[in-house]
């Protein structure tokens, strides 16, 4: 049951004061409700939700269809009252007892009149307080039992002083508030109960609901006639600084025209005498130039107090160019000029997929951040993304996408070698030359406050003694700061809240932490070799063929060629360089064609070698046979995933271990841990204790020119330790990843998609993961989950069960005395790339 104001008032339609001056009378013709023996009535109950109205007051109501409906149509049968009830929280739809208040007001209704949304309306008067003692009905609407509140009338000296402030106090609301008629303060002078004037003042002001309620519920009248009087104090107070404040507008109104019609006097006597010039012409464009932009408070107080200055300065004095210049960028910058986001999830979904295969972790949060803008217009707080990936990985194109999708103007400012903090907050105006930072210069190439503004390379960012760009980034990209961005050129805050930020970076170990802190990262891992041949086939190869000159329909690039091209011509996590070697193999057809010369139109990977020359990476094949020493492990590199063979070689010595291959201080450490393993279950192993003081280890990683780190090669050492010094061989078709410890358990390592994907295109059958990393083949494809045999594990003792052939019955050779000569020392050399385990 909601209020409202009833419409505009029509004085001077007779027809509609001749009716509302029925309804009233037939109001007062309803008689109050009977009570009983025990001075109880019984009365059905209307429920209002935001609205209360009080005794002798009347009030326009809407009536939707239900339980108040129902009961007013049974008052006005047996031509009754009904008790109207206030919920306590107006949000409650279907309203129990205990929400309503425990006093109620007894009303007449008067006629219902039909609606065109087809709820009803009605006039209502207050007659007197009621409190309720029961309710006696609740279905199919409340009906309750009350007791009428007998409010006393004498007015004593107190009381009489309390009415006359009261009044007082009204008329000069009345006064200074517009929405309140003359009438209303004429009607309280003839009321002459305390009670009533509060009810009547209470309706006339407007007052917060909860205010309402709380009077209602005073039942004392003079209590409540002093509540009012605070109320309209208050609001008094309100009032009379509205009043000022319109005061003071005005008298500024009325000095700035006078102002302007003063300059425009002046500008007609300098005309005729033949005064006026280029200069004055300036400065005037320059004050319109202010009026006319919609310029925040602080920078049009700024704005106009340096047009002052100049209009203080002669034309030709040196400081001119530099406040000209100043309040040019003032002027140019987006203050509040946005365009509206395009919130259609369906139609970003369809953009980002058009235009971009795979990621979909970042796919995803964009579509997540539309979804949440669509249901809360009101959020301003603008997510701060990172990219992180290798190159070529789409990194920036798909922010371009995002633009688009959202419908934004789209912005890229690159960090790459930025070493000075000037750079990003700009330089103060006492430099000569001084202009602003990039960040606003890219605002003002952007023309609205709210684009999309992709900041590339953020790890590439340098400092020396000019400063650490990086710091002044920390307010850029914090969403608790970066609403007044300060720049020492513009000096006042700069709103960059409604600015999205995405940045880009290759890797996240150069990223500042307090940096890093402040954004939400998003990893490009890199694409496999289906996600690039999908890739080519959709984006690539049409572009290509389009911009060599070429139809799409004459010139086919075959997917055994693709293939070829991808690992043969290609070592990337991207597609930058598959994209450059498509287009060189469209170009030079497309030379043949010019020269009209036979071109093949169907390309297969046999052409390929004339075309582009001989192969430039070889993959890493699988051991061809099972070997003692040699174990199979699988690395991560920022191009994907490569298999890597490990040697292992014991010789006569005095127990030392050495590593070789290029490998990092992680890597050392754990072939160390490796062979303390191995030492401490020799006996396990049917191994002399003291074997290990008489022999020398050598453990090597092929193509000792590429760095090697991380501990993930710990049980590949550990496998190819124990193979050597059991003489049990590792089955070639194993490949295997994970750190180790002391006691032989196996930890978890990153990079396990790519590993998974390297040990398929290598030929393995088998790979050894630890069982932690059980939750990163999500990622991996299903072809590749169903070919490969993925065994988890935790120990040393399962990988060693699952890579190794059993032991045989023959003595090992390690368990020779220590005067018998020790043979077959070189295990077999394999090539193949290696990587960073």
């Amino acid at each position: 049951m909601k209020g409202d104001d009833w419409g505009p008032r029509q004085e001077d339609d007779e027809e509609f004061n001749a009716a509302l001056h029925q309804r009233t009378e037939e109001l007062y013709r309803i008689p109050n409700a009977v009570a009983d023996r025990y001075g109880y009535i019984e009365c059905p109950v209307l429920t209002l939700r935001d609205l209360v109205v009080f005794p002798r007051m009347v009030s326009p109501i809407y009536i939707v269809p239900g339980p108040s409906l129902m009961a007013i149509q049974d008052a006005q049968q047996n031509i009754s009252t009904v008790i109207a009830l206030t919920q306590r929280d107006a949000e409650i739809d279907d309203p129990r007892p205990e929400d309503f208040l425990p006093i109620g007001v007894e009303m007449a209704v008067g006629r219902l009149l039909s609606m065109p949304d087809g709820n009803n309306s009605a006039l209502v008067q207050g007659r007197r307080r009621v409190e309720i003692v029961e309710f006696v009905q609740r279905d199919p609407f409340y009906i309750v039992r009350a007791r009428a509140i007998d409010e006393p009338t004498l007015v004593d000296r107190k009381t009489d002083a309390l009415m006359r402030t009261t009044r007082d106090l009204f008329e000069r609301c009345v006064q200074l508030d517009r929405s309140l008629p003359d009438e209303a303060h004429l009607f309280s002078i003839n009321i002459t109960e305390p009670g009533w004037l509060a009810d009547m003042i209470s309706t006339a002001i407007s007052l917060p609901l909860t205010e309402r309620q709380s009077l209602l519920l005073i039942s004392d009248p003079k209590q409540r006639l002093k509540r009012v009087n605070q109320l309209l104090a208050q609001e008094l107070d309100v009032l009379q600084l509205e009043d000022e404040i319109q005061t003071r507008v005005q008298s500024e109104v009325d000095r700035s025209q006078r102002e302007f019609y003063l300059r425009e006097q002046m500008k007609a006597i300098q005309n005729e005498l033949g005064e006026g010039d280029i200069w004055t012409r300036e400065i005037a464009e320059l004050r319109e130039r202010v009026e006319k932009a919609n310029l925040p408070v602080e920078a049009r107080s700024q704005a106009v107090k340096e047009i002052e200055r100049l209009t203080q300065m002669p034309a030709m004095a040196p400081e001119v160019g530099i406040i000209r210049t100043y309040l040019d960028w003032i002027l140019d910058l987006p203050w509040n000029q946005a365009t509206e986001d395009n919130l259609d999830v369906q139609h970003a979904a369809h953009i980002l997929e058009q235009f971009h295969y795979g990621l979909g972790k970042a796919k995803d949060r964009i579509l997540e951040y539309i979804a949440v803008r669509s249901l809360n217009p009101k959020r301003t707080r603008q997510p701060i993304l990172c990219f992180i990936g290798p190159p070529g990985t789409g990194k920036t194109s798909l922010g371009r996408s995002i633009s688009e999708a959202l419908g934004r103007k789209f912005v890229r400012l690159s960090l790459g070698g930025v070493r000075d903090e000037a750079e990003i907050r700009g330089h103060r105006r006492t430099y000569i030359g001084a202009l602003p930072g990039r960040i606003l210069q890219t605002m003002r190439r952007a023309g609205t406050i709210n684009p999309l503004f992709m900041l590339d390379e953020v790890d590439k960012l340098g400092n020396d003694f000019r400063g650490d760009p990086s710091s002044a980034l920390l307010e850029v990209l914090d969403p608790e700061q970066n609403h007044a961005f300060s720049d020492h050129y513009l000096e006042m805050p700069y709103d960059l809240s409604r600015v999205m930020f995405i940045t880009t970076a290759n890797s996240i170990g150069n990223i500042p932490v307090a940096l890093l802190d402040r954004m939400e990262v998003i990893e490009f891992p890199g694409y496999i070799e289906e996600e690039k041949i999908e890739i080519a086939h959709r984006f690539l190869i049409p572009r290509q063929i389009e911009e060599s000159g070429l139809e799409l329909e004459e010139t086919v690039l075959l997917d055994p060629a693709l293939k070829r091209i991808i690992r043969e011509y290609t070592y990337e996590a991207g597609v930058r360089n598959l994209e450059r070697e498509i287009g060189r193999l469209f170009r030079k057809i497309a030379r043949l064609k010019s020269e009209k010369k036979h071109f093949p139109t169907r390309i297969g990977a046999s052409v390929l070698e004339r075309f582009l020359g001989p192969p430039q990476f070889f993959d890493t094949e699988a051991e061809r046979q099972d070997e003692i020493g040699v174990a199979t492990g699988v690395a991560w590199t920022e191009n994907g995933g490569e298999i890597m063979p490990l040697e292992v070689l014991i010789l006569e010595g005095k127990g030392n271990l050495q590593v070789t291959g290029q490998v990092g201080d992680v890597m050392q450490e754990s072939a160390q841990a490796a062979l303390s393993y191995l030492k401490s279950r020799a006996r396990q192993f049917s191994l002399e204790p003291d074997i290990f003081e008489r022999l020398d280890v050598h453990i090597h990683i092929p193509e000792g020119a590429i760095p090697k780190d991380g501990p993930s090669a710990g049980i590949t050492m550990g496998i190819a330790l124990i193979s050597a010094f059991t003489e049990r061989k590792v089955h070639k078709e194993v490949g295997m990843t994970g750190e180790i410890t002391l006691r032989g358990k196996v930890l978890p390592v990153g990079g396990v998609r790519e590993k998974v994907l390297a040990a398929h295109r290598a030929g393995l059958k088998t790979i050894i993961l630890p069982e932690r990393n059980l939750k990163d083949l999500v990622d991996v494809p299903k072809k590749v989950r169903t070919d490969l045999m993925i065994v988890p594990v935790v120990h040393m003792d399962q990988v060693v069960e699952v890579a190794l052939h059993p032991a045989s019955g023959k003595p090992n050779r390690v368990r020779k005395s220590h005067s018998e000569k020790i043979e077959e020392k070189t295990p077999l050399e394999i090539e193949g790339k290696a990587g960073n385990p």
